[in-house]
């Protein structure tokens, strides 16, 4: 994660937050903390606001994590705003969060259009709908894709650039510019996929996690331990080619040589993937609320936030360290 505080940045330009729930709040922390002024808007009446005095208390923890500093100047450059219009006034980019719901993106996509700026870019935090069918039907498409982030985008800072057909290929190359710019680590996908890369990834994990527990091979709490005292250990500053690169005498080949009729065994064993059924998600849910009682899940989220902190503040401290050893060479 880039080194960005309000004593650093020198931003210029509005970013327009469209949607204010938790994600479009964390992405007020994103722009505001690298400099930039951040104009929220929601339809529903007194949800921006509530979400400016979220991000305050965001800042705050923040700040106590030794993540930032100066968080009063950070949560001044963030106002709300009266209309869509006057969020999107003298925007250079647009942030939408709305409901993850085609018809909702497509209306919202049509109050954009029609007081758009001429040059301004439009991401959505779309978790898995392709832009392409939400923006087919307005002028300004070509400025317009997806750019989704893992939540809170203030911690984990991957955000992924999806263009629909029609989008241009210097709105991708702005895009990425402006989520390097305030410290983002943008990645981007050659064309439209349901699910995108992170949850595509994410998503042949949960079938073979759900799958473990229905067959009786392993308890949710003994798959979870798995993920984070084992795979995730590695996966927090790695991705899954350097680890096979890394786990085999000769790289990745010789691994692919060496472990590959395993996986494809594997694969073969488990080419029936089916919808979690009602029955299945009782047992996981009994599974979970046994370990994590449903009254703690908030204080459960604030302590996962935490320990994110924590882990972003050692990655930029490493990343410093590594970077510095590289230049003595």
């Amino acid at each position: 994660m880039a080194n960005i505080t309000s004593a650093t940045a020198n931003a210029d330009g509005r970013i327009a937050v469209v949607g204010t729930g938790l994600v479009g709040s964390g992405w007020a922390i994103v722009f505001a903390r690298a400099g930039f002024a951040v104009s929220l808007y929601d339809a529903v009446p007194g949800a921006a606001e509530r979400a400016r005095a979220l991000i305050g208390e965001r800042l705050g923890d923040l700040e106590a994590a030794g993540l930032i500093e100066d968080p009063a100047a950070i949560h001044a450059r963030v106002v709300v705003a009266d209309s869509l219009a006057d969020a999107l006034s003298g925007a250079l980019y647009v942030q939408e969060s709305v409901l993850e719901r085609v018809d909702v993106k497509t209306a919202l996509m049509s109050e954009i259009d029609a007081v758009i700026g001429p040059e301004t870019w439009v991401g959505s935090s779309s978790s898995g709908i392709g832009a392409s069918l939400f923006t087919a039907h307005v002028a300004c498409r070509a400025r317009c894709l997806v750019a989704h982030p893992l939540n809170p985008p203030y911690l984990a800072p991957i955000v992924e650039l999806v263009p629909a057909p029609w989008t241009e290929p210097e709105t991708v190359r702005g895009v990425r510019g402006l989520m390097e710019r305030v410290g983002q680590s943008p990645v981007e996908m050659t064309r439209e996929a349901e699910g995108f890369i992170l949850n595509r990834l994410q998503g042949v994990l949960l079938m073979e996690a759900w799958r473990l527990v229905e067959q009786g091979l392993a308890t949710a709490e003994d798959v979870d331990k798995t993920v984070s005292q084992g795979l995730g250990l590695r996966w927090a500053f790695m991705g899954p080619f350097e680890t096979i690169d890394l786990n085999a005498p000769g790289g990745v080949a010789d691994y692919a040589r060496r472990l590959g009729g395993l996986y494809q065994s594997i694969a073969a064993s488990t080419d029936q993937h089916r919808t979690w059924d009602e029955p299945l998600i009782a047992t996981v849910e009994a599974q979970r609320r046994a370990v994590l009682p449903a009254a703690e899940l908030s204080a459960r989220s604030a302590w996962r936030d935490r320990r994110l902190m924590a882990l972003a503040l050692h990655k930029r401290e490493r990343d410093a360290a590594d970077m510095k050893q590289e230049e003595s060479r």
